[in-house]
């Protein structure tokens, strides 16, 4: 019996990191019969989708699910400071990997661990695979560009000792590696410029990432060639883009919502329809959703809008779906569009944008939405929320040419922090739509958008620069059990 490469995957809790790591588990394992693949899964006390998402899966070969949850009492001791929360929630799973490796894989003789892959966040874990002699990987689901500037940040902060907190709210224009245009300071995340316990841990993580052995990224190398130039300790594995075609995790729908949804766009004119969706996290006060309405009713185009109820002031947790939409909607709303737009709540984002009758995407700019839009060639109206979201619309729109500004500027208040709520205008939304979707094909950015749709589908077949980059990857694994 040939003995296998074992990788053991270690994604962060959240069913959008655990889909992430199960779509890349599953290129890896179709290039290669010599490997398999165990990933660890790590739950949170509120519902990410985790459970639901796993149910969905049909069985895939030399890939299993491992539970490694560590009892609600231990979490709730982490709970009364939130900004160590997190990294105390990954410490306390130490002990569960180490058990895993000890009485599961040291335990097979058709096996050999070749190495841990880990999400960012989970970095401390390189702890237990140093303990075990093996190599660690990171898989990355931001930008090749977001680690540049992470690269970039931790090293103004820790070799040149410079404050970067001069830089929030700052008009400044700043040279970055990986970017060819100046970038202004106020799109910065906020945890390049924030001087609190979390953010000096992130930093704390990135200095770990050049101990790893390698990053892969999802991303290919004719979307982001400066970031990647840019990037060379550890080795960079541009393996994008990764895209769940199965979609599936919190809040998604039956079939027969999926179903009525796909069958109101074959209703509709090609590239006809602005698509609103603003990712898992994505949902507004009734002030901001009557500005929407306003918008969309004053552009004239065809819409298909994803639109989720917040969860309850003060509490964690993910937007859901409303009972009664009307009943948040400007009235007469739904009567005075019924021919033109449709109102859901949860979106099959990939089933939506993959349709012919999609022709913009107004979206947050998470990377696997980005990845997405461009996979299937819709230009996008960018309206970032958080993290480096507002990263990945300046790109879209000044570096790469594919997306137009509703704001790239915006950031969502989650905490309830501050007593302004930043609306965008009516005017605003509806000036990007129109710019969206002007002109048809002839629009100069649904042209590029639709060159990189070639790009990105010719990197993840043979011989595109993604499938070799996989190919490379999958040889320096075995090669740690040679």
């Amino acid at each position: 019996m040939t003995t296998k490469a074992e990788l053991v995957f270690i994604p962060s809790a959240g069913a959008g990191h655990l889909i992430s790591a199960v779509e890349i588990a599953k290129l890896i394992l179709n290039r290669d019969e010599r490997l398999c693949i165990s990933i660890l899964i790590m739950k949170l006390p509120m519902d990410f989708g985790i459970q639901s998402y796993l149910e969905s899966l049909s069985s895939i070969p030399r890939l299993q699910f491992v539970d490694i949850s560590v009892d609600e009492k231990t979490i709730a001791g982490f709970m009364s400071n939130k900004e160590t929360f997190f990294m105390n929630f990954i410490q306390s799973h130490k002990p569960k990997v180490k058990d895993f490796l000890n009485n599961s894989i040291f335990s097979r003789s058709n096996s050999r661990l070749a190495g841990f892959v880990l999400d960012m966040f989970c970095t401390p874990m390189i702890d237990v695979a140093n303990e075990f002699c093996v190599p660690s990987y990171i898989f990355l689901t931001s930008s090749a560009a977001f680690l540049a500037l992470c690269f970039h940040f931790e090293s103004l902060k820790k070799e040149h000792h410079i404050d970067t907190s001069k830089y929030k709210h700052s008009n400044e224009e700043l040279i970055i590696p990986g970017f060819k245009n100046p970038y202004p300071a106020k799109f910065l995340p906020t945890m390049a410029t924030d001087q609190g316990v979390m953010h000096t841990m992130f930093f704390d993580l990135v200095t770990r990432f050049k101990e790893m052995k390698g990053i892969m990224v999802n991303t290919f190398a004719d979307l982001e060639p400066l970031p990647l130039q840019c990037l060379s300790v550890p080795r960079i594995y541009p393996v994008g883009p990764v895209v769940n075609f199965k979609e599936g995790g919190h809040g998604r729908n039956s079939q027969s919502e999926t179903e009525s949804i796909i069958k109101w766009l074959d209703d509709q004119p090609e590239s006809s329809v602005v698509f609103l969706c603003f990712g898992s996290m994505g949902s507004f006060d009734i002030e901001q959703i009557n500005e929407i309405a306003i918008a969309l009713e004053c552009s004239g185009h065809r819409f298909l809008w994803s639109l989720r109820r917040p969860p309850p002031k003060g509490q964690i947790g993910l937007p859901s779906n409303y009972e009664k939409v009307e009943e948040v909607l400007p009235e007469g709303f739904i009567e005075r569009t019924n021919r033109v737009g449709k109102v859901i709540g949860w979106a099959p984002q990939v089933a939506v944008l993959s349709h012919r009758a999609v022709g913009g995407f107004v979206s947050h700019c998470g990377w696997n939405s980005v990845l997405e839009s461009l996979y299937f060639g819709v230009p996008v109206a960018t309206w970032p929320l958080f993290a480096e979201q507002q990263m990945n619309a300046f790109a879209l729109v000044k570096e790469l040419g594919v997306g137009v500004e509703i704001r790239i500027d915006y950031f969502k208040d989650f905490e309830g922090k501050y007593e302004h709520v930043d609306i965008v205008s009516a005017k605003e939304i509806e000036s990007g739509i129109r710019q969206l979707m002007a002109n048809g094909d002839d629009n100069e950015i649904r042209k590029k958008a639709k060159e990189m749709q070639e790009k990105s589908n010719a990197a993840m077949k043979e011989g595109g620069s993604s499938y070799a980059s996989l190919g490379l990857l999958n040889d320096d694994v075995i090669s740690n059990i040679s």
